[in-house]
């Protein structure tokens, strides 16, 4: 058994983890741009290659984006009546509502609906035994991040932001949105942190310096890592095998995976959950 294989950790009271999931990780962004869906999908195959059963959610119902990132064709097998079965690419089990409509259908949809989209995505899909599911969020602090806070069981939620000012500061307040929601926040990703020039190595930090850093000092949580902005990571995900797949060896492909070892620390630090050990007592 892995090292990486935790036992449940708390989630948010009224709350029980999930029947074959043990950690539910959501990765969150204040703003869309900052490239939190790649850096999800890079982060859970990280996780996968760690030796631990890994899934990945797409929450993102109006802008999905980890079917083309994951290069699955396939679609999941349904059943009436029955649960859907995830999509399975690189060892890693996924759902997203980008695998049940058409590419060019847009999601014209209200607050309720979307909340009970991603309900149904997360409780009628039929997950096989999982140490971890990342959860790719949408953008923002809006109906998704309520519901994912006050109906599903999270264990702990990552913050990726750029060093930039103004994606700082809606960093923040999505961090904060999950401290007000009793959600651990396990630490800060500080992606496209230095632009690397494929034609002369050059690194130049354009977006800003020590952004990231910044904002886990001044909000008590850890810098998990930092991710440049290389066309590399662009290519891969836009050609369905995200680096962490198409290039494991690679500089960027190791620091994906030392922050994944880094997350997965900051949860162990959280006490373990035993809501599923004891049965449900009914008094009559």
């Amino acid at each position: 058994m892995s090292k990486y294989n935790l036992e449940p950790r708390s989630v948010r009271p009224g709350l029980k983890p999930h029947p074959q999931i043990k950690n539910i990780i959501a990765v969150a962004s204040g703003k869309g741009g900052v490239g939190k869906s790649t850096t999800a999908v890079n982060l859970a195959l990280a996780l996968s290659s760690l030796g631990v059963q890994v899934g990945i959610l797409d929450a993102d119902i109006y802008g999905p984006s980890q079917p083309l990132m994951l290069g699955a064709q396939q679609t999941p097998h349904y059943e009436s009546g029955k649960p859907l079965t995830p999509v399975v690419r690189y060892n890693l089990h996924s759902m997203s509502m980008g695998y049940l409509v058409d590419v060019n259908t847009p999601m014209v949809w209200r607050g309720p609906m979307v909340s009970k989209a991603l309900q149904q995505l997360l409780f009628d899909t039929q997950w096989p035994a999982l140490d971890y599911l990342i959860v790719d969020l949408p953008p923002g602090t809006g109906d998704i991040q309520l519901t994912m806070a006050q109906k599903i069981p999270v264990a702990g939620a990552v913050i990726v932001t750029t060093p930039q000012d103004l994606a700082l500061l809606d960093a923040r307040k999505g961090l904060e949105m999950f401290r007000k929601l009793s959600i651990p926040v396990l630490g800060v990703i500080e992606n496209m942190s230095t632009h690397l020039c494929t034609a002369c190595g050059h690194e130049e930090a354009i977006f800003g310096v020590g952004g990231g850093e910044h904002l886990a000092q001044v909000t008590d949580v850890l810098l998990l890592g930092s991710l440049p902005l290389h066309k590399q990571i662009r290519e891969d995900a836009d050609g369905g095998a995200p680096t962490v797949i198409s290039d494991p060896e690679s500089p960027i492909a190791h620091r994906y995976r030392d922050i994944a070892e880094k997350m997965i620390a900051q949860l162990a630090l959280h006490p373990k959950s035993y809501a599923g050990k004891f049965p449900d007592i009914v008094v009559e």
